[in-house]
């Protein structure tokens, strides 16, 4: 069968339920109405709360949610369980339960003043479900950043040397990333100060980031440094800095033009595996199931580990409580109108769940035994750009630099949001004001994850493996736990505020799926952890520390639910 035809079946099923669910949610469930004025045009103060067009929000929403989320999670599965099983959780997921998720976390907090999700949370069950909520996202983020850290670092350190004799320099990559990251301030600089319409930067500084991507294969920026395991540990502390900084910066000065820079290399990456699809003529050659049974069939060896392991690999593409971060924490204090929150709520999350379904491709034309699937999941990623683009006469070395780019500049995004978001979740703990709670949440939030970045990593064996590895099932599960808590707190907003309807079965029942999925997960880690002893000691710990949050969140809403019906 062709790869085309599956993928060319996704995006139609996705399109289709973006124009019937997503209708759905838009006028039964959240009801948007533009005439109610939202926070960002109530409470615009050019810092934090600034109305955004429809077109730069959603570049900036869908950069910042993708990042290498539904890059990394789809192929890891994919190479783990068969594409079918990651393609069918997918599309289900983003469809029923991510886009839900993102919506339901979006209107809720405009509808509260653009507060986070956890706010509403506090408004709607108690104080002490919202501090729990917020120590358990605190944690998760923490988790978000050092995956995405590690990960990000290990495509700057080394060289790749091609089939065909080409070469990829990570100094390359990690050079264009360098001038990637000049370029929107410059942008941003030039919209505010010299009133350059939109348009016009995006024509001069789209056709930047090509010339970045070119340059830096002849301006490789090595650090002088031969243990590439010591080198990829400095970067991942020169990231963070960077997550420092960019996280301390007014939005519009580089989140807002770089998300939108960000969306649109998105796009293009979507367009460039459409083209590779379209005249590659690739047949699928990976298997779309495995760990069969002995006798060939699908026996507990296929659906165990698969349940509960498939929902916690792949998060983003298919749902995400990092998300509900993003939609309550930034986008929602930007959001012009009501109704944009269908495009950018629900469409993104589709656009996301494509991401997946084109990264899951990636794996499909490669066959069982090919040395590509041994590599880490943004190598795999860059390589099926690189054979795309080859088919376009574009060098297979500029191709994969281009992938590896594209992964990377979706990481930044995610990388300065979840420490912007840590700083808030700090402050709003500590009560601290200021600059004094900015530089203590926000130090806190990326400095913790540098002991992580130092730890020397091993498996079962004693062979030294990616901090990111160890860590990728833990920051799944806390994820989709997050997602399942969001969701709660969307389905207790909608029963206080649409009583009288059912309409909350729609984030309920996903939330239910969710936390069964995400506990089932933590309790497999901590199982390895304490009496397989398989992981890092850190991971049993903080599985368990997770649950027991979890836990007690859930017992605090059904306990608040449970007051709130006696005094009706």
């Amino acid at each position: 069968m062709s790869v085309l035809i599956v993928v060319i079946g996704a995006g139609v099923i996705l399109f289709i339920s973006y124009l019937t669910y997503g209708k759905f949610l838009s006028k039964k469930v959240f009801v948007l109405d533009d005439t109610k004025v939202t926070p960002s045009v109530e409470l615009n103060d050019g810092q934090d709360y600034v109305p955004a067009k429809k077109s730069m929000l959603l570049g900036q929403h869908f950069s910042a949610i993708a990042a290498a989320g539904p890059i990394n999670g789809p192929i890891l599965a994919s190479v783990m369980f068969g594409w079918l099983p990651a393609m069918l959780w997918v599309l289900i997921g983003s469809i029923f339960i991510g886009g839900v998720h993102d919506m339901g976390s979006l209107v809720a907090s405009v509808r509260n003043k653009a507060r986070s999700i956890t706010e509403v949370m506090k408004l709607h069950v108690s104080s002490r479900a919202w501090i729990l909520f917020m120590i358990f996202i605190w944690v998760a983020l923490v988790y978000v950043i050092i995956a995405f850290t590690d990960i990000t670092a290990s495509s700057f350190v080394g060289i790749v040397t091609l089939e065909s004799g080409e070469r990829v320099n990570g100094g390359a990559v990690a050079s264009s990333s360098v001038m990637y990251l000049i370029l929107p301030i410059i942008m941003a600089l030039l919209m505010k100060f010299g009133k350059m319409k939109e348009w016009l930067s995006l024509v001069i500084f789209l056709p930047l980031v090509g010339v970045a991507i070119w340059a830096g294969q002849f301006i490789p920026l090595n650090l002088p440094i031969a243990d590439p395991a010591s080198a990829q540990k400095i970067w991942g502390v020169i990231i963070l800095v960077y997550c420092v900084v960019a996280s301390l910066l007014p939005m519009w000065l580089l989140l807002q033009p770089r998300g939108t820079l960000g969306g649109y290399f998105l796009y293009a990456s979507l367009l460039i595996a459409a083209a590779g699809l379209i005249f590659g003529g690739y047949s699928i050659n990976y298997p779309a199931f495995i760990n069969f049974g002995a006798d060939g069939s699908m026996g507990s060896s296929f659906w165990f580990p698969m349940f509960p392991i498939l929902f916690i690999t792949i998060a983003c593409g298919a749902c995400s409580g990092f998300h509900a971060l993003v939609s309550s924490g930034t986008t929602s204090k930007q959001l012009r109108k009501e109704s944009d929150a269908k495009p950018i709520g629900y469409g993104a999350m589709l656009l996301e769940g494509m991401v997946a379904v084109v990264s899951i491709a990636f794996v499909m034309i490669l066959t069982r035994d090919s040395d590509m699937i041994k590599r880490a999941p943004n190598f795999i990623y860059a390589a099926g750009i690189g054979r795309f683009m080859e088919i376009l006469g574009i060098s297979a070395t500029f191709g994969i630099t281009f992938g590896l780019m594209a992964f990377t500049t979706f990481v930044y995004d995610t990388l300065d949001v979840c420490t912007r978001l840590g700083r808030y979740i700090i402050e709003e703990l500590t009560g601290l004001k200021g600059w004094a709670g900015k530089l203590v949440g926000t130090l806190l939030t990326a400095g913790v994850p540098v002991f992580f970045i130092f730890q020397t990593m091993t498996d079962s064996k004693g062979n030294s493996i990616p901090a990111w590895k160890i860590f990728w099932s833990t920051f799944g599960a806390s994820n989709q736990l997050l997602a399942a808590l969001a969701l709660v707190a969307v389905t207790i907003w909608l029963m206080h505020t649409r009583k009288g309807s059912k309409v909350w079965l729609a984030a309920f029942i996903p939330a239910v799926i969710m936390f069964v999925m995400s506990n089932w997960a933590l309790v497999i880690a901590v199982y390895n952890g304490w009496v397989l002893k398989t992981t890092h000691p850190s991971i049993p710990w903080v599985s368990l520390f997770l649950i027991i949050l979890s836990v007690l969140v859930a017992i605090e809403t059904i306990s608040s639910y449970i007051r709130s019906r006696k005094s009706i």
